[in-house]
């Protein structure tokens, strides 16, 4: 392991456009539980009843006290040392983006700045009918929240199935894949579409592939590297050889 840490850490010393690709299981280590692992949200609750526009129109109390259940679960977690090494090697002028599917924000408080957010956040809410948005600082405690411009009902601004992706995130990501030489997969099931296809566009390009994962995945063969483990406790290592702490 120790010999693919340090020849990781060589390709990303001498890279010109690092970019990470982030999935549930960067957050799982924070305590954020995952959708798809062996204990997965989804082997609990059906997508249809919580997570689709038709489950909103349906009952949309039952969906925001679902989401609010998260919202405590996501307020009490902290970044782990996987989300505070991504963001140090942001500072330092390495990785110069995360893609994530996360929605917990995580990223942002550990401090990286360049963070896509492909299926939304969960703390940001829009309205139904018009569309305005705001950020909430906690779960709210009327549900559903009231639009304060039209009256309308707000919901979480996350991508439920059979909705697109945002068309500004997912333009980026696929920009950065494009034009990454090195991409970092952490934490994804490998499974979702569209993030699932970014590192084959990286890989297109020319660019080398990274897994860090506890197990493996669809992606697993097309990668250059596999480092099977915890990001939490792989990535602080890869940024302590970048940093010569380290030989």
């Amino acid at each position: 392991m120790e010999d693919l840490l340090k020849a990781v850490a060589d390709i990303l010393r001498s890279s010109k456009n690092a970019v990470a690709l982030t999935g549930a299981g960067i957050s799982a280590e924070s305590g954020i539980p995952t959708f798809r692992g062996k204990d997965g949200l989804w082997k609990k609750y059906r997508a249809e009843d919580l997570a689709t526009p038709f489950a909103f129109q349906r009952n949309p109390k039952l969906v925001w006290e679902w989401y609010v259940w998260r919202m405590n679960i996501i307020s009490k977690a902290k970044p782990n040392p996987a989300h505070i090494a991504l963001a140090e090697m942001e500072k330092e002028g390495i990785i110069k983006a995360v893609i994530t599917q996360n929605v917990d924000g995580l990223h942002f408080r550990a401090g990286s700045k360049n963070v896509i957010e492909l299926h939304g956040n969960i703390w940001r809410i829009r309205c139904v009918n018009c569309n305005w948005k705001t950020v909430l600082s906690s779960p709210p405690t009327q549900i559903p929240p009231i639009c304060e411009k039209c009256g309308g009902f707000m919901r979480p601004d996350v991508v439920w199935f059979y909705e697109s992706l945002p068309r500004e995130a997912l333009n980026k990501a696929f920009k950065f894949a494009a034009q990454s030489d090195i991409m970092l997969i952490i934490g994804t099931s490998g499974v979702v579409q569209p993030a699932a296809s970014l590192p084959l566009i990286t890989k297109d390009h020319g660019g080398i592939l990274v897994e860090i994962n506890v197990a493996d995945t669809p992606l697993t063969p097309v990668c250059h590297y596999s480092l099977k483990g915890k990001a939490g406790e792989i990535l602080p290592r890869i940024y302590e050889y970048l940093k010569g702490k380290f030989e």
